[in-house]
């Protein structure tokens, strides 16, 4: 007889329970929690970069509603995402502490996948480069994903497949977002929202995008200040400092530049 797959096997249940390894010693109660919440992160951004290489597809493809269909999942997930800060928030600073000095320089700052999803949204940042030298295999998959086409290229391929006749931003050199706002695009948006429906509830499923990435930010942000407060943050970034100056950075500007042309 055939052996029958298990769901422990399909999901690779055993090795996924054998990831979670405390370093504290004697051990904190509250590290295992820390440990599993940024797994499960890291899980979902892995999840989110897959959806997102998918709705590159469909908007390349003008293919409106499967573009919908995936950008609602990946919103979808952004909201588990920021929900997931309630768990992580019933921790108190004391609690944190109490095995804090055990992650090093280990640091959320250092997720590569979070990277990923930024230079996707077209924000890059130096001292992120920098704070990541020394492994070559991650600063390869950073390289690529800085030369691959941004999610706001991809809109605008989806403008051209439409028949709009939007031309792609030139990049800028620099910290931040690499693209300028274009008053040539956001006249052709206006078009687009008054004669096409169907794209415009895509463009707004965009913002809801840029908003949901907002938000995340700005939990997370408050996050660290309840439990570090004004601390350094470890892997070498100024902890809500830092944090701070990446809140209210729209990465679709046209978009809502447009709000007040209506």
């Amino acid at each position: 007889m055939s052996h029958q797959l298990t769901y422990g096997e399909y999901l690779k249940v055993p090795d996924l329970l054998r990831l979670q390894n405390p370093l504290s010693d004697p051990k904190e109660h509250d590290e295992m929690l820390f440990i599993v919440i940024h797994q499960t992160y890291e899980l979902w951004f892995k999840q989110i970069l897959h959806e997102l290489e998918k709705l590159q597809l469909n908007t390349s493809a003008g293919d409106t509603w499967g573009a919908v269909k995936t950008m609602r999942r990946v919103l979808t997930i952004l909201k588990t995402l920021v929900s997931q800060v309630d768990i992580l928030e019933t921790m108190t600073p004391l609690e944190f502490n109490s095995f804090r000095g055990y992650l090093q320089q280990a640091s959320g700052f250092q997720s590569v996948q979070f990277r990923e999803l930024e230079m996707l949204c077209g924000l890059r940042s130096s001292h992120v480069m920098r704070a990541l030298t020394g492994n070559d295999d991650e600063l390869k998959r950073l390289e690529t994903r800085m030369l691959a086409p941004t999610l706001w290229e991809s809109f605008v391929e989806f403008m051209q497949s439409k028949g709009y006749e939007a031309k792609l931003p030139s990049r800028v050199q620099r910290d931040g977002l690499i693209y300028e706002p274009c008053d040539e695009t956001q006249g052709l948006l206006l078009k687009l929202f008054r004669e096409d429906p169907e794209s415009a509830h895509l463009a707004e499923l965009f913002v809801d995008f840029d908003e949901g990435m907002m938000e995340w930010r700005y939990r997370h942000v408050k996050m660290v200040e309840r439990t570090i407060g004004t601390k350094k943050g470890t892997g070498g970034s100024d902890g809500s400092r830092y944090l701070h100056s990446t809140l209210n950075q729209p990465i679709f500007p046209d978009l809502w530049t447009i709000r007040a042309k209506f």
